[in-house]
């Protein structure tokens, strides 16, 4: 894989294309990176009792690694 937690990245493809952002984490399984503040999605969830007010949120969702490229590397 071309790229690691803490790297830059710009976004080539998709909704979010020409946005940059730092790798918070890397899934090696599935060739996906979550990319801090890009692809949000919507996540609605449930009352239940460790959050008895349920609620809409946002969470980062992956992006698969071949529509990102590496900007500027942490160790560079």
């Amino acid at each position: 894989m071309h790229v690691k937690s803490g790297d830059t990245v710009q976004v080539i493809a998709g909704d979010d294309k020409g946005k940059t952002g730092v790798i918070k984490s890397v899934n090696r399984s599935t060739q996906r990176v979550i990319v801090e503040g890009l692809n949000l999605v919507t996540k609605h969830n449930k009352p239940s009792a460790k959050n008895p007010q349920g609620g809409i949120t946002k969470i980062e969702a992956g992006i698969h690694v071949s529509n990102v490229k590496a900007i500027d590397s942490k160790n560079a």
